[in-house]
C-alpha cells in the first residue's frame, strides 16, 4: 500500500446519501483506490437535523471504504451545503508597495475584496478571485510581479452559516476523523467534472442532490454565481407519493428502479407494481403515468435555475451549456428536460479522474471525488481560502482538537 502521506479521502455528507472517495497521489495524476456510499438519514435539504444518525452513516460509509482499500482513514475533507450557503461578488483596491506587484500586495488586495459585513452566526468558506486590474488593466489572472502602482482584485465569496459547519465537523470528530477542509460541496463537484476550456468559455453546473438544486457559474476561468435552490430529488420522491398514493420508501425504490424523467420513450403498455397504503393491495400502473409525475418537478426546477442565471445576467455567458451532477442527473432523460427549459447544450458530469470503477465515474459521486482533488492539490485555493491563520481554519481547528481528545469514536 502506498504512503499515507500520499493518500487523500473525501468525505460527501448528503442529504440522501454519505459518500467516500480515496484518492492516492501519483505523478500521472491523482488516482481513485476505492468509495463507498450508504443512504444519510440525518440531513434535511443538505443541512444537519440528527447527529447520531449522521455519525452513523459517516461510521458506515468509512468502514466500507476502509474494507474495499485497506486504507486506515484518520482525516478527511468534507462537504458542506444546504439553503443557507450564499453567494456574492466583491471587489477591493490597495495601492502597490514596491515597485513590483508582490505576495504581500496580493493578499492585501484579497483581504480588501473579503471586507464586507458578515452576520456573527456566518463564516467565510470560500473567497474565489475573479480578476485582478493593475492601474486600469483589467483581466489580469494573476499579477505577480507586475508594475504598477494600483492593484484592485474582483472575487466571488461563499459564506455560511457557522453551526452548519460546526455540525459537520462535529460529525466526523464522533467518528475519530479530522477534517482538513471544508469545502462547499458543487464547488467540489466542479473541480472534478468541468474542463477548464468550459470554465473559459462560460458553463452552468447544476447539482440535483436530495434536498437542494446547486447552481455555479463559471466565466473567463472564474466563478461568478452561486446559488441554492430549495428544490431537488426529495421533492420528486413526495410528488410520487402524493400522486401514487404509495409510501415514502416505496415512491423512492419506484424513483430509482422505474423513474424517467422525459416522456418520450415511455410506453403506455410499461406497467409497473405500486405498493398501496395500510395494507391494501399493490397495484398496476403505466410508466406514463410516473414520467407525468417527474417530468413536471423537474421542469420547475430547471425553470428556477434559468430564472437565477437570468437575475444576475449570467444566462448570457453560459455558452458552454450545463453540466448536470448529483443523484437526481442519474434518472433517464434529465439531460432532455433541461435542454428543453435552456435550449443549450447539456451533459451529465462524470469525473475526470481515473478510476476502476463505473460507479465511482457516476454523477452522483462528483462532489466525493472533488474533495479528493481538492485535496491532493498543494493547498487547494492557495492564495485565499487555506490561510491558517483564518477565523474559519482556527474553527476547524479547535473542533477537531476539542473532540479528538474528548469525543472520538
Amino acid at each position: 500500500m502506498s504512503s499515507k502521506s500520499h493518500i487523500v479521502v473525501g468525505l460527501d455528507i448528503g442529504t440522501s446519501n454519505v459518500s467516500v472517495v480515496v484518492v492516492e497521489l501519483s505523478q500521472s495524476g491523482p488516482q481513485i483506490l476505492g468509495f463507498s456510499q450508504v443512504p444519510s438519514f440525518g440531513l434535511k435539504r443538505g443541512v444537519v437535523v440528527n447527529i447520531e444518525s449522521t455519525v452513523a452513516a459517516i461510521s458506515q460509509a468509512i468502514s466500507a471504504a476502509e474494507t474495499a482499500t485497506g486504507v486506515d482513514i484518520s482525516s478527511v475533507y468534507a462537504s458542506i451545503g444546504g439553503s443557507h450557503i450564499k453567494g456574492a461578488n466583491s471587489s477591493g483596491v490597495v495601492a502597490v508597495k514596491g515597485k513590483q506587484i508582490s505576495n504581500g500586495d496580493i493578499a492585501r488586495v484579497i483581504d480588501a475584496a473579503k471586507a464586507v459585513t458578515v452576520p456573527p452566526d456566518r463564516e467565510i468558506l470560500h473567497v474565489l478571485p475573479q480578476e485582478f486590474v493593475v492601474d486600469n488593466q483589467g483581466g489580469i489572472k494573476d499579477p505577480l510581479g507586475m508594475s504598477g502602482v494600483r492593484l484592485e482584485a474582483s472575487a466571488h465569496i461563499i459564506t455560511g452559516a457557522v453551526s452548519s459547519a460546526q455540525n459537520v465537523v462535529r460529525c466526523a470528530n464522533r467518528c475519530g476523523l479530522a477534517v482538513k477542509d471544508i469545502v462547499y460541496g458543487p464547488l467540489a463537484a466542479a473541480e472534478a467534472v468541468i474542463t477548464e476550456e468550459e470554465k473559459e468559455l462560460g458553463v452552468c453546473l447544476l447539482d440535483i442532490g436530495g434536498g437542494t438544486t446547486d447552481l455555479i457559474v463559471y466565466f473567463k476561468g472564474a466563478i461568478w454565481q452561486t446559488a441554492v435552490i430549495s428544490v431537488g430529488g426529495s421533492h420528486i420522491t413526495g410528488d410520487i407519493a402524493s400522486g401514487l398514493r404509495t409510501p415514502i420508501l416505496a415512491a423512492e425504490e419506484i424513483k430509482i428502479k422505474h423513474g424517467r424523467a422525459h416522456l418520450s420513450g415511455v410506453f403506455d403498455d410499461e406497467i409497473i407494481e405500486v405498493p398501496s397504503m395500510g395494507g391494501r393491495p399493490a397495484r398496476a400502473m403505466s410508466k406514463n403515468i410516473l414520467a407525468e409525475i417527474i417530468h413536471p418537478r423537474l421542469e420547475e426546477i430547471f425553470s428556477l435555475a434559468k430564472r437565477d442565471l437570468a437575475k444576475e445576467g449570467n444566462d448570457e455567458v453560459i455558452a458552454g451549456g450545463l453540466v448536470l451532477t448529483g443523484g437526481g442527473s442519474l434518472m433517464p432523460g434529465v439531460a432532455d428536460v433541461a435542454q428543453g427549459v435552456f435550449n443549450l447544450p447539456v451533459r451529465l458530469g462524470t469525473p475526470l479522474v481515473n478510476s476502476g470503477s463505473l460507479v465511482a465515474s457516476r454523477p452522483d459521486m462528483a462532489t466525493a471525488v472533488g474533495l479528493g482533488v481538492h485535496g491532493s492539490r498543494t493547498r487547494g485555493y492557495s492564495r485565499i481560502n487555506a490561510q491558517k491563520h483564518s477565523l474559519w481554519a482556527r474553527l476547524v481547528s479547535h473542533i477537531n482538537e476539542w473532540f479528538g481528545d474528548s469525543e472520538a469514536v
